[in-house]
């Protein structure tokens, strides 16, 4: 072979010739290398002829000539041209799921330099259908209507633009891609999408028509999929309560594309500033959203409550209705708190009566020994003007957002307890939420702790102390611990301790009592448009209304699979977003240090909520043995440095960035000694 190339080589040397090869060989050779010589000639004509291997070259526009000259810096990072290379190593087709991610670079087609490639996505239905490992088909230029200040359009004929490769964006994008993820739907299911929105049938006359009432969405000021919408008014029973759901399985059925790719997703998925959808988003944010001032179908819970918020009769049904308003957590929050005027006279009337009817139902979680564990939520939001790229959100629970919790929690329990009800029924198959109390080992365990916690602070018992056989609850315990400066935040330990005592939930086909909402029975009614189970449940309860439909036990099977394992897909996520901050955060910090408290121990880490941004670290004992050897002790409640103390459960600590640990893919951090 080499002989035939290059005139000589190895199988031209004596030795080869004499004692290992034979002529036939020879003679194969030169015949390989003459075909291989031919073919490189071919080449070079075709690159003579045709032009360099860059298979489409798309213009990318800027907006008005106002924003252009302030725009010229990022014009010039993003640069003129997006190709997509065939030869290029960097510009391969990644895994996604229905779409295909592909590198995208930001030179002009005429460079040979290198350059920083973006990430686009091709959706299936071109022309050309485009698989893993393909090669991207001939894209036209982009339009140059592009909304003004913005870079251009960034979609066209199935091509999308999603983030510059160095930007956190595309890393949560290629992170998604890495668990088989993609916004892209198959062409199938963008064809069904299609048909409904042309014949979405609002118009149904079977629908009860409730567009006379002021049903209002609450939710995050950026949220899109509105799945839920209320109303409640005053009646001489108590309160009329009617909870309408977004009418997802009226166009998400089973044997279409568009079921079968929900159930293949199972939900939908969230990270920092990136949501991968379980629907398409022109139904998930379009025609099945309770958008406000438009028309919508909702799968509508009934309730009426007695004046103590106990519900005695539910009612499910189909009704047509049209949102008043899309109001936020914070707008509503500022009202109740008199920081800012009313909505309406109308929706003032709704909102007043979610505050006293939330109450009322907390006050009756309260009393079934429903725990409120003191945690603030904390949330990641992409800002490319950030150092980190990132930036981390701390919020307290508001009120509202409790009271809002009851309703949802109450019409769970109501289709639950609906659903048990139709069991019976041969063709009803009832999905169910379950969660076990904590068991016996794990609440010794917790009060063992608490026990070593009380001595290792010297503590007083009647405050810090709590045994299952004490007069108080778990949750009235918890309730009673101090809230400010050093006691706080032993508090906060030891409510992050109780909640570390708790079994998972999951989904099932048998009922089972839900210890987390005190529920006899739970199911999950609340969030149709972002859960395959949501679904589901709503073709369940309808059929027991109705009496109508079939029963697949394969089906039924395949969805509850299916829920459980994107509950755990969404933490194995957010686990993996937290650490794309956490790498920036700590790369941008090496050497520095931050203040946090010590949550939790274990046999190889100390974990650590740091202060600012309030986010979870694990210490590696590994690495803090590099001060001494470190062992836990109490009960976890305290760590030592042979003799020396180290920190205990609660402590205000040093938390320094010392480096990488390459080999194991992990910050080097330590506590301050």
């Amino acid at each position: 072979f080499g002989t035939g190339i290059f005139g000589t080589g190895i199988f031209g040397t004596r030795v080869f010739r004499a004692r290992i090869l034979r002529r036939s060989v020879l003679r194969r050779s030169v015949f390989a290398g003459c075909v291989l010589r031919i073919c490189v000639l071919l080449g070079a004509i075709r690159r003579r002829v045709f032009g360099p291997s860059v298979s489409a070259t798309i213009v990318v526009t800027t907006g008005s000539e106002k924003k252009k000259a302030q725009q010229s810096e990022k014009r010039q990072k993003l640069g003129h041209f997006i190709n997509v290379s065939r030869s290029r190593k960097p510009f391969k087709a990644l895994p996604s799921g229905s779409g295909t991610l592909f590198h995208m670079s930001n030179s002009p087609a005429s460079s040979d330099a290198s350059y920083e490639p973006f990430l686009a996505m091709v959706h299936e239905g071109l022309a050309t259908p485009v698989a893993i490992g393909d090669l991207l088909p001939e894209v036209p230029h982009l339009p140059t209507d592009a909304a003004e200040g913005t870079l251009g359009i960034q979609s066209v004929e199935g091509f999308e633009v999603l983030a510059e490769k160095t930007s956190p964006k595309a890393a949560l994008f290629l992170l998604a891609a890495s668990h088989g993820l993609t916004p892209a739907f198959p062409s199938a299911v963008i064809e069904e999408t299609r048909k409904w929105i042309e014949a979405p049938e609002i118009d149904d006359p079977s629908l009860e028509d409730l567009r006379d009432l002021a049903f209002i969405t609450i939710d995050g000021k950026t949220s899109r999929d509105l799945d839920q919408a209320l109303h409640i008014e005053r009646n001489e029973g108590g309160y009329r309560l009617r909870y309408a759901l977004a009418d997802a399985a009226h166009y998400i059925r089973p044997g279409t594309a568009l079921f079968e790719e929900a159930l293949k997703r199972g939900a939908s998925y969230y990270m920092p500033g990136v949501m991968v959808p379980m629907l398409p988003k022109e139904l998930s944010e379009g025609l099945v959203s309770l958008n406000p001032d438009v028309e919508r179908r909702s799968m509508l819970f009934d309730m009426q409550l007695d004046g103590e918020g106990r519900c005695t009769k539910t009612r499910l049904a189909r009704a047509r209705i049209r949102s008043r308003a899309k109001l936020d957590w914070g707008g509503v929050q500022a009202y109740y708190d008199g920081e800012r005027a009313g909505f309406s006279a109308d929706i003032d009337a709704v909102l007043a009566l979610l505050k006293e009817v939330g109450t009322i139902r907390m006050q009756m979680a309260e009393e079934r020994g429903v725990i409120r564990y003191r945690r603030s939520e904390v949330s990641v939001s992409l800002d490319e003007d950030e150092p980190m790229g990132f930036v981390v959100h701390e919020d307290v629970r508001r009120a509202v957002e409790r009271y809002n919790e009851q309703i949802s929690l109450l019409c769970n329990v109501e289709g639950a307890k609906l659903l048990r009800a139709g069991a019976n029924d041969e063709d009803v198959e009832p999905i169910y939420r379950v969660h076990p109390p904590p068991t016996e080992e794990k609440l010794q365990r917790l009060e063992q702790m608490l026990d070593a916690l009380a001595r290792a602070h010297s503590l007083t018992p009647d405050i810090w102390k709590w045994t299952r056989k004490d007069d108080r609850s778990l949750g009235d315990y918890l309730d009673a611990l101090p809230e400010e400066g050093f006691q706080g935040r032993l508090a906060r330990a030891v409510h992050r301790q109780a909640v570390m005592a708790n079994v998972r939930s999951s989904f099932a086909t048998e009922a089972g009592k839900h210890h987390g909402v005190g529920a006899e029975v739970y199911a999950r009614f609340s969030a149709p448009m972002r859960e395959i189970v949501g679904i589901f449940l709503h073709l369940e309860a309808w059929e027991a209304v109705t009496g109508e439909g079939s029963r697949s036990e394969e089906l039924r099977q395949a969805v509850v699979t299916k829920a459980n394992a994107s509950k755990r897909l969404q933490s194995q996520i957010s686990d993996s977003s937290n650490r794309l901050v956490l790498d920036r955060l700590f790369a941008s910090n090496e050497g520095g240090s931050f203040v946090g408290t010590v949550m939790g121990m274990s046999r190889g880490k100390i974990y650590v909520m740091l202060d600012a941004p309030s986010v979870d670290v694990k210490v590696y004992l590994r690495h803090q043995q590099r001060h001494g050897r470190v062992r836990i002790e109490d009960d976890g409640a305290s760590a030592w440095v042979k003799d020396r103390l180290l920190c205990r459960l609660g402590d205000e600590v040093q938390v320094k960035v010392e480096g990488r640990d390459e080999e194991h893919d992990r910050w080097v951090l330590t506590i301050g000694t």
